[in-house]
């Protein structure tokens, strides 16, 4: 994926920045008690519990409606919040989303001044359902999964209802799945000058979690050339939606079968971003998938380990993590041993699903 960002990753954090201080930097961990258990020399977590709306999400999906708004007044981001600006009647914002994805570009609709229509599938908990309504936002229902939202968000913008601005796309030029993704790309930047402000060595794994990819795109471009060697990135996946390690084996993107059940429902996807997938063959990426046993305790695990509280999706890279760390033949092949630094990414806070 070329990214073609109107900002830099530093002008993108000022700008959300100057929309809320929600935005602002979260904090990079150092989890010794988990690095001794597992067998390596260090754990790093990128606690995305604390930015704003409580997951990165919000990087890339507040960014992306942003641009898509200004796009579409022939205007800049800046002009578009300027509250000089004249208030005419702005397009609406479109997407399918299994909660936080929404969430954020229903934000970007508001902080716009504009609207907002999200397309959500039944598997979505009511706790995410009301927190993208407090933002203003119209929900409509789509039967089946995640996927089947996605087609019908994208059929709407087709037919001219609106603006699209979907984390995922078949063209592997997409523009929204650039901002999205160059939104995410804060995170690499910060990530970068914590390590290097924190006197650590450079990290030499990542194990970041997969829905359609993005995330993992984002950490890839903004990392790849900066991790030590050896310089493994490993995408992880619940078992039941391991939609990105299917196109990595196949070469191009598919859907996979199933009906995606898995605790970890903001990876609850069954086919790929297409740029992202076109990222993550360019670095070589590595793909593993975890069991639900594992997803739980990965969760459990950081949160006895001094780590914050997250869902199972948030902690899915860490289960990963363990996973390989404990597997011979998983550590040979991903090149772990005593000496290898890795980062995770904590990509949400707890939120309880059951509500």
């Amino acid at each position: 994926m070329t990214i073609q960002a109107n900002h830099s990753p530093d002008q993108i954090a000022a700008l959300l920045q100057g929309l809320s201080p929600q935005y602002a930097q979260t904090p990079l961990l150092d989890l010794p008690r988990l690095a001794a258990e597992l067998g390596v020399a260090q754990v790093l977590a990128k606690n995305e519990a604390q930015r704003a709306l409580g997951s990165f999400k919000s990087l890339g999906g507040t960014y992306a409606g942003l641009q898509a708004l200004s796009r579409a007044i022939g205007g800049s981001v800046e002009s578009l919040l300027d509250p000089a600006r004249s208030r005419g009647t702005l397009p609406a914002l479109i997407t399918a989303s299994a909660g936080n994805h929404g969430l954020a570009v229903a934000a970007a609709a508001k902080f716009a001044g504009g609207p907002a229509r999200i397309y959500l599938y039944p598997g979505v908990p009511k706790a995410r359902v009301r927190r993208i309504e407090a933002q203003g936002a119209e929900i409509v229902w789509v039967e089946g999964t995640y996927d089947d939202a996605v087609d019908r968000a994208a059929a709407a913008a087709r037919a001219g209802e609106g603006l699209l601005v979907a984390d995922t796309s078949a063209d592997p030029d997409d523009r929204p799945v650039a901002d999205i993704v160059a939104g995410y790309g804060v995170m690499a930047a910060e990530i970068r000058r914590q390590v290097g402000a924190g006197g650590s060595s450079r990290p030499t794994h990542l194990f970041v979690q997969a829905g359609v990819g993005g995330l993992a795109a984002a950490m890839a471009a903004g990392l790849s050339g900066w991790l030590a060697a050896p310089a493994k990135i490993v995408v992880v996946e619940p078992a039941a939606a391991a939609c990105v390690a299917a196109a990595l084996a196949e070469g191009a993107v598919v859907r996979i079968a199933g009906t995606l059940d898995t605790s970890a429902g903001m990876l609850a996807c069954g086919e790929a971003s297409a740029p992202a997938l076109r990222q993550l063959q360019a670095i070589g990426a590595e793909a593993v998938d975890v069991s639900e046993a594992a997803l739980n305790e990965a969760a459990a695990g950081l949160a006895a380990a001094g780590g914050p509280a997250t869902t199972t999706s948030g902690a899915t890279g860490l289960a990963g993590l363990m996973a390989a760390a404990r597997s011979p033949g998983l550590r040979a092949r991903l090149a772990l041993s005593p000496e290898s630094r890795v980062l995770t990414i904590i990509s949400e806070m707890a939120l309880d699903d059951a509500l």
